[in-house]
């Protein structure tokens, strides 16, 4: 049986990419520092996933697992070392923690001359390929020829909506997870050294710059900004906030405005994007995940960055001459949300207070662009109490005036 090392145990670990993995046949082994986990995978050699819709829950079992003891990194690098391929779902910031252990993996492969071995990076990170392989090359730079020549470092894209798992969905299991049903895995085709490897609903696409702005700057863009607006309106949960038709107007329309200016940068067809547009929207309706605005939001300082989800939407709409105007008022919306717990956004939500929007934007998102004045006032606007819906026609005031051919 192939043998596939899944780097990171937590839910997008667990409830897509070793589940996608276990299906077409391969062991997985998952790398966490959770012992807890950890022991669990290692007794039960199998987990529960449970797909979830508004309309009921079907369980499914994933077996051929097992669990690997991330502090131990002897043991991490051997099966690496002894691995037919593996992937990270970590988190961004945690990346420069396992480059180590990953570095010496790949170290005993070439020592054995294992064949190309490749590493799909599930993480919301621009750039997040070469990022990883500068990481890895910095451990071992005495290999850094063959890491570019036998090491493929493929993006991936994740749409799979997977909530964080409170106790009462665990029922008694540290290892169940809920997901929504939609389970595609696009990554890089042409990141791959060697075969790529066969795996059900693997989706290998060139080029793949396609693949991350969409996922970034329309997914998690319109995500964010159902969180944000829900939380001026007191909601819980993102299901709350799309049933609300002034917040999931906002979110349609921005989404609308990323389509196209991802569709002019690639220069791919809009309907598709439309088509995928509309399908968001619909999915953030799951009520049965029950994604918490908390979470969807959480970190503005990462998710107000220059390259991030919507202020990075803004530039590439910018950049192009489109309209953005629904994107700024997430980013209105972002500088302020502070809830309890989630540091970083109290730290950006009291610069804003502070300092005003438009140094907000120059610090945290490197923006100083024209659309600043307009994020400004629409952000003195929900300041004042004004309502979603005057926001709405101010933009369209906004929009209106523009004279266009």
């Amino acid at each position: 049986m192939k043998k596939f090392v899944m780097y990171g145990a937590g839910n997008i670990g667990r409830g897509f990419i070793g589940q996608l993995f276990s299906a077409s046949g391969y062991s997985v082994g998952f790398v966490d520092i959770n012992q807890e986990v950890i022991g669990r995978l290692n007794a039960d050699k199998c987990y529960p996933v449970d797909v979830v819709t508004n309309e009921g829950v079907e369980e499914q079992m994933v077996e051929n697992v097992y669990g690997i003891d991330g502090t131990n990194v002897d043991l991490v690098a051997e099966e690496i070392a002894s691995a037919d391929a593996m992937a990270t779902a970590i988190g961004v910031n945690v990346l420069k923690f396992i480059a180590k252990p990953i570095s010496a993996g790949l170290k005993l492969r070439f020592e054995r001359n294992a064949k190309p071995f490749n590493i799909i990076i599930c993480e919301n990170l621009i750039g997040a390929d070469e990022f990883l392989k500068g990481l890895i090359k910095a451990q071992i730079p005495e290999y850094a020829d063959r890491i570019d020549a036998e090491i493929g470092f493929v993006e991936a894209s994740i749409g799979r909506m997977v909530p964080v798992m409170t106790e009462e969905k665990k029922a008694g299991n540290p290892l169940r997870v809920y997901v929504e049903p939609y389970n595609i895995l696009p990554v890089d085709k042409a990141a791959f050294k060697g075969e790529i490897p066969e795996i059900s609903n693997l989706y290998p696409f060139a080029p793949f710059n396609l693949f991350i702005q969409r996922k970034l700057f329309m997914h998690n863009m319109s995500h964010a900004i159902c969180a944000y607006l829900g939380y001026l309106r007191n909601y819980e949960y993102i299901y709350e906030t799309v049933a609300d038709f002034d917040i999931k107007y906002v979110a349609y329309k921005a989404l609308v405005q990323s389509a196209f200016a991802v569709s002019t940068e690639n220069g791919t067809e809009i309907a598709p994007l439309l088509s995928h547009a509309e399908n968001l929207i619909y999915r953030f309706a799951n009520k049965a995940l029950g994604d918490t605005v908390a979470r969807v939001g959480k970190d503005t300082i990462r998710k107000l960055g220059s390259n991030d989800r919507l202020v990075g939407a803004l530039k590439l709409a910018e950049k192009h001459g489109l309209n953005a105007e629904y994107i700024c008022i997430g980013i209105a919306a972002g500088m302020m949300f502070d809830p309890d717990g989630d540091d970083n956004s109290k730290t950006l939500c009291a610069f804003a207070k502070e300092n005003g929007v438009k140094e907000t934007l120059a610090k945290y998102g490197e923006y100083t662009g024209k659309y600043a004045d307009l994020i400004e006032t629409l952000y003195n606007m929900l300041n004042c109490g004004k309502q979603i819906s005057a926001l709405v026609k101010y933009c369209e005031e906004v929009s209106g005036k523009e004279i266009r051919v």
